[in-house]
């Protein structure tokens, strides 16, 4: 019984260090925060969750204003879109005025649109076996 336990564990461990390894990562650097205040949210997304649902994979940190980079790691092949959001009051949503505008800065990878939401097509990019890294601007 020892032994299967044994080579159960190293089989596991084999495997678990094996899966952390897969993919590449991808940092976003986020530039011109205006402050301090609140959170950087960040999702990686797909076609399929991009402006849908909360993104495959999900990074935040402290608002440093200047610059500041997040990463997702172990990202596999394929192609994605990155949605940043600074959340200056904290309440982990973008907070909009009357008129439908956003009250906090948000950015993603790609062509922004001046009216209208972004598209994932617009904002794509493709993940192969190099790491990759892209600059949002606020």
């Amino acid at each position: 019984m020892k032994t299967l336990l044994s080579l159960f564990a190293i089989v596991c461990t084999l495997t678990f260090s094996q899966a952390q390894s897969d993919g590449v990562t991808v940092s976003v650097t986020i530039e011109n925060v205006l402050n301090n205040e609140g959170t950087l949210l960040a999702g990686l997304h797909t076609a399929e969750t991009f402006m849908k649902a909360q993104g495959i994979k999900t990074a935040s940190t402290a608002a440093k204003k200047g610059a500041v980079t997040l990463t997702f790691e172990n990202v596999a092949p394929g192609s994605y879109s990155i949605l940043v959001l600074h959340d200056a009051n904290g309440n982990n949503q973008m907070d909009f005025e009357a008129n439908g505008m956003p009250k906090e800065s948000y950015g993603t990878t790609g062509e922004m649109t001046l009216y209208g939401p972004p598209t994932f097509e617009a904002t794509a990019f493709t993940v192969a076996q190099k790491d990759v890294s892209h600059n949002i601007r606020f």
